[in-house]
């Protein structure tokens, strides 16, 4: 049966063709799961627990910096002062397949945003359609440059001050999996999403909601949602926020940009359709 017009369409039918899209969606999440879930023990030494060891890239490379400028740092530790260790008998298990699906998750994103953009496409003009023919591959770059920025910045940043933060020496840092996994999670799918800002300025600007005059006004207050932001996924000290504030603050700026460019279309569409009449 052929696939009806996006006019003729009722209500019904579109959460019907939104169900399908969420279904495609679900499907390709679970088999990359199924897939993360094989390799676990992969993915959990190589990749969940490498910023446990000091021989992690980021620690390298400011334990580096330290000893140039000539400071003393955590960061050129032998080893992080904490035990990871597994306290409910489901624990390791919960752990394994959470991860396993949030790792299908990130892994099938682009597929994730083709199905939306599959199911919105369709009420869009073919001038449009045309103009954003790249945005799978924008959104997907975006958002993995965030997981990656979480992973590599975020995470150990989080991880090296919390570790090494102590009220009293008789206290032992002995972490629970969950806990632990919860921290890396958060900081790589906060920080992908946090990357998607242009590509949500630019659907607000199409639909009238944000325009560059709103977002320059307001540039101030964004930058204290952006520090509030980068408080909550990141450890409270001064260096790590203004780490992660920097590329926030960029996207910022990039998303005021591209409400210009498409502010700028609106009205030269505007104009040349005055021009036809």
């Amino acid at each position: 049966m052929a696939k009806k017009d996006v006019n003729e369409m009722s209500f019904l039918d579109h959460l019907e063709d939104l169900r399908w899209h969420l279904i495609r969606i679900c499907l390709a999440v679970i088999i990359v799961a199924t897939l993360a879930f094989i390799f676990s023990r992969f993915i959990f030494d190589q990749i969940i627990f490498a910023p446990l060891r000091m021989s992690f890239p980021t620690y390298h490379f400011l334990c580096q910096a330290a000893n140039f400028i000539g400071v003393d740092t955590t960061f050129c530790a032998e080893k992080m002062p904490m035990i990871i260790q597994n306290r409910t008998m489901a624990g390791q298990f919960s752990a394994d397949i959470w991860t396993a699906i949030l790792g299908g998750f990130i892994i099938s994103f682009p597929y994730v945003i083709y199905q939306l953009w599959k199911f919105i496409s369709p009420g869009l003009h073919d001038s449009e359609r045309k103009h954003s023919r790249g945005f799978i591959i924008i959104s997907s770059l975006l958002f993995f440059l965030g997981v990656l920025f979480g992973y590599y910045i975020v995470t150990p940043l989080s991880l090296n001050f919390l570790a090494n933060y102590s009220i009293s020496d008789v206290v032992d840092n002995q972490i629970d999996i969950s806990s632990y996994i919860a921290l890396v999670r958060s900081s790589a799918l906060a920080s992908g999403l946090i990357f998607e800002l242009p590509i949500i300025i630019y659907f607000l600007t199409k639909i009238g909601l944000v325009t560059p005059q709103i977002l320059k006004k307001y540039r101030k207050y964004a930058l204290v949602i952006v520090l509030i932001l980068s408080a909550v996924i990141t450890p409270p000290d001064i260096a790590s926020q203004v780490i992660v504030a920097i590329p926030i603050l960029i996207l910022y700026q990039v998303s005021i940009y591209i409400s210009k460019i498409v502010v700028r279309n609106q009205l030269r569409k505007e104009k040349q359709q005055q021009t036809v009449k």
